[in-house]
């Protein structure tokens, strides 16, 4: 019999949370108490907020159900690699959708693994390789969740940090945000040697260190740091302007286009479509990127990009020979 009522309310969750109708008298006999202890226990749990649903009848039983909340989960050996590895494979790039969110549940789930698991996380995500587009810039997931939790903890950041132009250098800084542009993670903070505001690109930082040291936050010039990180990126020119038209409709070029690229707009007639986005990338790559639609498009803006397609058209012909 299971005396130790926590550990009890523990064992009829993680009996609940399998997806079927639990009779009264089993779930008794599981725990080895009365039918009228397992009652009791329901309503502490649904006292917790965990949403139990009982039907009456001899055929009758609990099932835990979807709530208004969501409430903490109990997850076995299994289940808990299963989600550790998608999300240190989602965190490895900035993928559309992959928030900063995402990273803190990351950092949440790292920080009470046990070893055993850690061991076998660690294991099966160097012995698998993802096969992705390869749009992303590929950062250690270590490394996002270190940041996460400081900007959570309000925690003093220190790190390695390598510079356009390859130069490196060491920040201590106040971080405030991670920000996700679809392709790149940046880190929005407070640089206390530099006594200002900067953003830093996640992929040229290595060796994060939370120091432990607290702070106040500071209010952000603009309120939002992705509002900050666009102008920021205005500011050091890396943005520029696309108008590219597609010959074909919009919803066909939209599923062949990443998200963070824009939204086409369908023309009057809808058999072709135009994108007016601001791009931050290489127009080496974006031309590349384009090609990728398969579809027919031409380039109005700007001339580097038309002068990257038009190099990049020569190089694939000479590529194919005579």
């Amino acid at each position: 019999m299971t005396t130790d009522t926590p550990a009890r309310l523990l064992t009829l969750l993680s009996l609940l949370q399998t997806p079927r109708e639990w009779p009264g008298a089993e779930l008794a006999d599981r725990l080895g108490v009365s039918r009228r202890t397992v009652r009791r226990d329901v309503e502490r749990l649904r006292d917790l907020g965990y949403p139990v649903r009982a039907t009456l009848g001899s055929e009758g039983g609990y099932r835990l159900v979807a709530g208004k909340a969501m409430p903490p989960l109990l997850l076995d050996d299994e289940e808990t690699v299963a989600i550790a590895v998608g999300l240190r494979a989602g965190a490895g790039h900035a993928v559309a959708g992959l928030d900063e969110a995402s990273v803190r549940a990351l950092a949440k789930l790292e920080q009470v693994l046990p070893s055993r698991l850690r061991h076998r996380v660690t294991t099966l995500q160097a012995a698998t390789t993802p096969l992705t587009g390869g749009d992303g810039s590929t950062i250690a997931p270590e490394t996002l969740t270190v940041m996460a939790s400081a900007v959570a903890g309000r925690e003093r950041l220190r790190f390695a940090y390598r510079a356009a132009d390859g130069t490196p250098t060491r920040r201590l800084t106040e971080p405030y945000r991670l920000v996700s542009t679809g392709r790149r993670w940046y880190l929005v903070a407070y640089d206390l040697d530099r006594a200002d505001w900067r953003t830093f690109r996640v992929d040229r930082v290595s060796e994060p260190f939370a120091t432990g040291a607290r702070f106040t936050p500071r209010e952000l010039p603009t309120g939002s740091a992705a509002e900050y990180l666009r102008r920021s990126m205005y500011r050091q020119g890396d943005s520029y302007e696309v108008h590219v038209t597609f010959a074909a409709p919009a919803d066909v070029v939209a599923a062949r286009l990443p998200g963070w690229l824009g939204t086409p707009e369908p023309t009057d007639d809808g058999t072709a479509c135009a994108l007016r986005t601001t791009a931050t990338d290489p127009v080496e790559w974006l031309a590349v990127r384009l090609a990728l639609t398969g579809v027919d498009f031409t380039v109005r803006e700007p001339a580097e990009l038309v002068a990257g397609v038009r190099e990049l058209g020569a190089r694939l012909t000479r590529a194919a020979g005579e």
